[in-house]
């Protein structure tokens, strides 16, 4: 199925920019083929792996861990979406989650494995998706939202920060 791009009032201002990093191909295609960059960061060594561009800054490691968490977050919001539930859903501190977060502490390639995995569970929820599911919608972090804007919101978060990755982390 197509999930054709979200409508702004689909989603809050904030995700506008995950939205648009999205190609038109839609978000499907574009958490597939975001696979195999994952599996090439298995190969960075150490020193990039736990490489940080700036004081204050998450290493690649936490990057990737912090894309896992909020992969997880944003899938549970759309199944809770899709399925109907109207139930408000609460936001989370990304910045309080890393610092309890164990992907600094974890060898590269566990971390890389834990994303993937997620990464496949958010695949086969997308495609299982018809157009009542991702019509649906309910409040998130006090904005509504969609399950189509969810959709390419998890895409667009996680090519925004595989950008981050190759251009400040030299990745």
């Amino acid at each position: 199925m197509t999930i054709n791009r979200p409508d702004c009032s689909e989603f809050a201002p904030f995700y506008g920019g995950y939205v648009g990093k999205v190609p038109d191909s839609g978000p499907a295609a574009e958490l597939k083929g975001q696979v195999a960059a994952l599996e090439k960061l298995k190969l960075l060594p150490d020193d990039k792996a736990n490489y940080a561009y700036a004081d204050g800054k998450w290493t690649v490691k936490e990057v990737i861990g912090h894309c896992a968490d909020a992969e997880r977050v944003f899938s549970y919001r759309l199944t809770r979406i899709a399925r109907g539930d109207k139930t408000p859903l609460a936001g989370f501190d990304e910045n309080e989650w890393a610092k309890t977060a164990p992907h600094g502490r974890r060898p590269l390639s566990a971390v890389v494995d834990e994303m993937i995995a997620v990464r496949r569970s958010t695949i086969a929820l997308v495609e299982s998706l018809d157009d009542t599911a991702i019509a649906n919608s309910t409040t998130a972090n006090n904005k509504e939202m969609t399950g189509r804007a969810l959709c390419w919101i998890i895409a667009g978060h996680s090519k925004h920060h595989l950008d981050v990755l190759h251009e400040r982390y030299g990745v």
